[in-house]
């Protein structure tokens, strides 16, 4: 019997196609229905379907507790979220080129009080006080307001000259401080213009908080000529103007002041310098004649105390007066060619005159020379006279000192032969002493070896034999008589027979 084939629930197969169509629909409803993904540049912000209404001129949802647009967004990345529960959007992310910054303006929070612009707290409206850099930032555009200025930038020899547009004043409730004597000049904490300003550099201030003047302290140059020549009035009814230069510079300490209270540099030029050349001019030009400013040294006076009284005017709002030139001074045509001409004669006859006066300088000068040199001659005679007798009496002198030395070298050579001549006869006489002495001597001797020797033949003979007696060898004598040489002789008992002997 055959075996009979087990029957396929259809209903199996349904629910497996179901499976699988869940394992597929699944990931694919989570990747493209769920997938928020902002690329580089964007942000997305998102928008909740579900949850508590938003209080009423609320726009913004600032947690995710209430439906609508929410505060917060997501940067670059891929995120997953429910689009029954959530919409979103994708937008540029805010760039802040370089060279400016940003300004947020809040659009969401508390209201402001009435006449306040700026935000109180992050919980406020308005604009908020701190400003955005250069870059990307993420920021909600349903949000946020963001508002581009450009970067103030104060180049070298300027500075800039700061306003508070925010802060206390008399509508407010705050009376102004009367004890401050310097205008608009405030404190930081009151709306008005600063005592501090910004030095060179790149400054980021938001204009909505603070307003910036750029003010430049560099040297400046006024010119008073053409149609704004100074012109007025002579002592003598001659209208006569002036064409000059003033340099001047203004302090950076003194800039807030003049800009709020004088203006810019051109307020400064037309209501400072100008108005004080001008009333100088008509005061101190009025009580001059018109040939004063012709001829003369008038018009260097002029300048001189020009510059002194624009020093002093223009100091008390600390304008810097650098230097005054009067440059050219126009009178009246009718007088200028007389005047001109007069002057010229005068100055011909001053040249005449100095002519002359150089003439005679000359002739003077010459006839100092010829002194000068009579003089010298003079002097070079009485020099040489001076001289000669000087020489004179210095030969003289010396032929004395010579003379002198000569003497005392004779007396001293004179004294140096008397002292050799007695010691010479000193010494002679002690020889002589000595000698006689000796020779007396020898005399007592003498006789005393005479008187020893029976007489002085005997002495004689005694002395002769002394001489004779080492030197003889024989004798040849006739000894009959016993006597040789008359001296006696008696020969030994063994004596030889006499015989002759010879002497050798």
């Amino acid at each position: 019997m055959a075996t009979a084939k087990p029957q396929i629930n259809p209903l199996w197969g349904i629910a497996v196609f179901a499976v699988i169509a869940l394992v597929v629909a699944i990931p694919s409803f989570i990747w493209f229905g769920c997938r928020i993904e902002p690329g580089n540049g964007e942000i997305a912000v998102l928008i909740k379907k579900t949850g508590k209404t938003l209080p009423q001129n609320e726009i913004v949802a600032t947690s995710a507790e209430y439906k609508g647009i929410q505060l917060e967004v997501l940067g670059e990345g891929r995120y997953f979220r429910n689009p029954y529960v959530w919409d979103w959007q994708i937008k540029p992310v805010t760039e802040i080129p370089a060279g400016k910054f940003g300004v947020l303006v809040r659009k969401f929070g508390k209201n402001l009080p009435e006449g306040e612009i700026l935000a109180l707290d992050n919980n406020s409206k308005g604009i908020v006080r701190e400003v955005l850099g250069t870059g990307r930032h993420r920021i909600n555009p349903y949000a946020y307001e963001v508002k581009l200025c450009d970067d103030i930038v104060i180049m070298p020899g300027n500075v800039g000259v700061v306003a508070n547009l925010c802060g206390k004043d008399i509508f407010s409730g705050t009376a102004n401080d009367l004890n401050n004597q310097q205008g608009f000049i405030v404190s930081s904490d009151r709306k008005g213009v600063q005592k501090a300003v910004l030095k060179e550099g790149t400054h980021r201030i938001n204009p909505y908080i603070q307003s910036v003047a750029i003010v430049n302290i560099q040297s400046q140059r006024y010119e008073f000529s053409g149609k704004d020549a100074i012109g007025f009035i002579t002592l003598d009814g001659f209208y006569i103007t002036l064409e000059g230069t003033v340099e001047f510079n203004i302090s950076a300490d003194s800039a807030p002041l003049l800009t709020q209270e004088v203006g810019n540099m051109e307020d400064i030029m037309k209501k400072l310098i100008l108005p004080s050349v001008s009333g100088f001019a008509r005061i101190e030009g009025s009580k001059k004649s018109a040939t004063e400013f012709i001829v003369g040294e008038s018009r260097q006076l002029f300048q001189n105390q020009l510059e002194e009284f624009l020093r002093k005017n223009c100091l008390n709002w600390g304008v810097s007066i650098n230097s005054v030139l009067i440059r050219d001074i126009n009178p009246p045509q009718e007088i200028a060619s007389i005047i001109r001409n007069r002057e010229i004669a005068q100055q011909e006859a001053k040249k005449f005159t100095r002519q002359i006066e150089q003439a005679k300088s000359a002739t003077e000068l010459e006839r100092q020379k010829m002194l000068a040199l009579q003089s010298r001659k003079k002097v070079e005679a009485e020099t040489n006279k001076i001289t000669s007798e000087i020489a004179a009496n210095q030969a003289k002198l010396e032929k004395i000192i010579a003379a002198k030395t000569e003497l005392e070298a004779a007396a001293l050579q004179l004294q140096t032969a008397q002292a050799e001549a007695k010691a010479t006869l000193a010494l002679a006489e002690s020889e002589r002493a000595v000698i006689a002495a000796g020779n007396k001597a020898d005399v007592e001797i003498l006789k005393r070896n005479i008187a020893s020797y029976g007489g002085g033949a005997s002495y004689l003979r005694g002395k002769l034999y002394e001489k004779l007696a080492p030197n003889l060898q024989s004798i040849m004598s006739n000894s009959a008589d016993g006597n040789v040489f008359g001296l006696p002789f008696q020969p030994g008992k063994n004596a030889a027979p006499a015989r002759k002997e010879s002497v050798k």
